[in-house]
């Protein structure tokens, strides 16, 4: 029997045949254009994006009856392939089945040889279902031969390629498919970085987005996509040249020019700063530059600069959210109290998504502010996200300071049950309490409980490690500290505290060096760090060189454990008056220390 491409009758029967199987179902729709693009993670152009969204989306029961993409019209070719039904149906049944891979390889042969548009169709969907890559890119390929106008076969042809790096004769594909759609260029041409935000050759993709534009070369649009691309192979001068270009074409453009600050600022944030406050003298209305340019201020530490311009943001735009927040929070770093107070409270009043972070730090001033019950019910408006945890911690530290301890603790565990991904800093959370309220081993018993369960958890290990050194558990404390560091090797934080706690205890002195050396090397600036290596020093007999280390660790913190290290050293070159005086300011804003205690009884009685 002669093979031929399935018929209108073919077509009927398969569909009733569907229609009559409960099993036979179709698989997840991933037709073609933009929904198999996107299976496969590749962005297509807005413009397809538009077009897909003004078709009619199938009713339930249509796409219950259609398991497969529909055929055209065969009307002039009557005669019925029984090879070719048997061979669709066999590869539908086998797909409901589960057996993907033969259903797949059965319908690109039966592609193959029928080259009927509809069948290819479906079986680009299918492969596209497995992820056979290599198969859907053959098939694509087919498909724009049979039908070369066809601009679902074009997109499909384009996706693949785009997602498999392979760059090379993309360009003329893409360039026709951006003429095909007059009204929609300017908007492609932006989405076309997206399409290969993937691709880890930039140099490839910067030449091939600059052919695609070459014909565009009039519209501002084209030489920004140009100017990203140069951006992302990191050719800043051609990227500067082109966003400029951009600018004249299109002179009132923010979206260029927040480009040309982005560029400029790599360089020089004060060059960053320059080209925005130029283009708001001829813009003055560009609210988004003007906001860029506040908070590059800000970064830049030009805070008086910032305020003014976030001020002439507040006057425009008195209910703008990003304006408001932007404000509320210089405010804040500016200690302006009142002002950051003000503007929360207009924030949580405004249509906002998430309103956690205002709450948040609205929950902070009121309990920075002594105002415990107002705090508390600010902290229970947080949501879930980077806000939720901070916001549980600081409530439970205002209920344990109330002295309602089990309360606290229950506040916390009720967190955790509820965020069981935030079970081991709540845990932390909870042993800080339990600290503060001196209750030490409780408080190790909470870490020890939950690292049972998460033996690995770096914090767990660390928290319970300093914990198990209070109670005179040393074992524990270099095991674990140990462990840790077998873990996470560039800990600094794990390093020092091994090595600080063998200089403290005046044993295994070469092996604590080495490991306050790795950490300094690791964090340079840490006072905490400093302080233990001029601790290993002063162990070793270096008194000249601990000095050194130690003023360099009080003057970056006034920690009374490091004024009590310091004092304690220049005691011993001699240089009493200094040592006491040390201590005696330290005393004034630690009174209670009690390593801070037990130096001036030492050497200031």
């Amino acid at each position: 029997m002669r093979e031929r491409i399935m018929t209108q009758t073919t077509r009927q029967f398969a569909q009733l045949f569907a229609a009559g199987k409960e099993t036979m179902k179709p698989i997840k729709n991933i037709l073609l254009c933009a929904p198999l693009v996107l299976a496969f993670g590749v962005p297509v152009l807005a413009a397809d994006e538009t077009a897909a969204a003004r078709q009619p989306t199938p009713t339930r029961a249509a796409r219950k009856a259609a398991p497969f993409a529909p055929l055209p019209d065969d009307s002039q070719n009557p005669e019925l392939s029984g090879q070719v039904v048997y061979q669709v149906l066999l590869a539908e049944v086998a797909l409901q089945r589960g057996k993907k891979e033969f259903a797949s390889q059965a319908y690109a042969d039966l592609a193959q040889r029928t080259r009927d548009p509809a069948i290819i169709e479906r079986a680009v969907e299918i492969a596209g279902h497995v992820r056979r890559v290599d198969l859907v890119l053959q098939l694509a390929r087919l498909w724009v031969e049979v039908q070369p106008d066809s601009k679902r076969a074009q997109q499909v042809l384009i996706g693949v390629l785009v997602m498999s790096n392979q760059l090379d004769g993309l360009a003329p594909q893409l360039i026709s498919m951006l003429q095909a759609d007059k009204e929609a260029l300017p908007a492609n041409l932006l989405a076309l970085n997206r399409m290969f935000a993937r691709n880890p050759d930039r140099q490839a993709v910067l030449q091939l987005v600059s052919k695609v534009c070459a014909p565009f070369i009039g519209l501002a649009e084209a030489h920004y996509a140009v100017a990203v691309a140069a951006s992302g192979a990191g050719e800043q001068g051609r990227a500067l040249a082109e966003t400029r270009q951009a600018l004249e074409l299109r002179p009132g453009w923010e979206m260029a020019a927040l480009l040309e600050a982005q560029i400029l600022a790599q360089r020089s944030p004060a060059e960053a700063i320059g080209a925005m406050q130029r283009f708001l003298e001829q813009n003055p209305k560009a609210r988004e530059v003007q906001l860029q340019l506040a908070r590059t201020l800000v970064s830049e530490k030009r805070y008086a600069e910032a305020k003014r311009q976030f001020e002439q943001l507040l006057q425009s735009y008195p209910d703008n959210p990003d304006v408001v927040y932007a404000v509320a929070i210089l405010a804040l770093q500016e200690n302006d109290i009142a002002l950051a107070d003000k503007q929360l409270r207009h924030l949580v009043t405004l249509d906002l998504q998430n309103k956690s972070a205002p709450y948040y730090y609205l929950g902070q001033i009121a309990d920075d502010g002594k105002r415990p019950e107002e705090a508390l019910l600010f902290y229970r408006q947080v949501g879930a996200g980077e806000y939720y945890l901070p916001a549980q911690v600081r409530s439970a530290a205002i209920v344990g300071r109330s002295g309602k301890l089990d309360e606290a603790r229950n506040l916390l565990r009720t967190a955790a049950e509820s965020n069981p991904e935030l079970r081991p800093q709540l845990a932390i959370a909870e042993a800080g309490l339990l600290r503060e309220a001196k209750q030490t081993q409780a408080a190790f018993d909470v870490l020890d409980k939950e690292l049972s369960k998460q033996p690995e958890q770096p914090d767990l290990l660390y928290e319970s490690a300093l914990l198990a050194e209070k109670l005179g558990r040393v074992d524990v404390m270099e095991s674990r500290l140990s462990k840790l560091i077998e873990l996470q090797p560039d800990s600094a934080q794990a390093n020092n505290a091994l090595g600080y706690s063998y200089a403290d205890r005046n044993i295994r002195l070469t092996e604590a060096r080495q490991l306050i050396e790795k950490a300094l090397r690791l964090e340079p600036n840490d006072p905490f760090i400093l302080d233990s290596m001029g601790w290993v020093l002063y162990r070793q007999g270096d008194l000249e060189g601990a000095l050194g280390y130690l003023q360099r660790a009080l003057a970056r913190r006034q920690d009374p454990e490091i004024a009590a290290h310091t004092a304690e050293v220049l005691w011993m070159l001699g240089r009493k008056n200094e040592a006491q005086r040390i201590l005696l300011e330290a005393q004034k804003k630690e009174p209670s220390n009690e390593t801070l205690q037990e130096a001036i009884q030492k050497f200031a009685p």
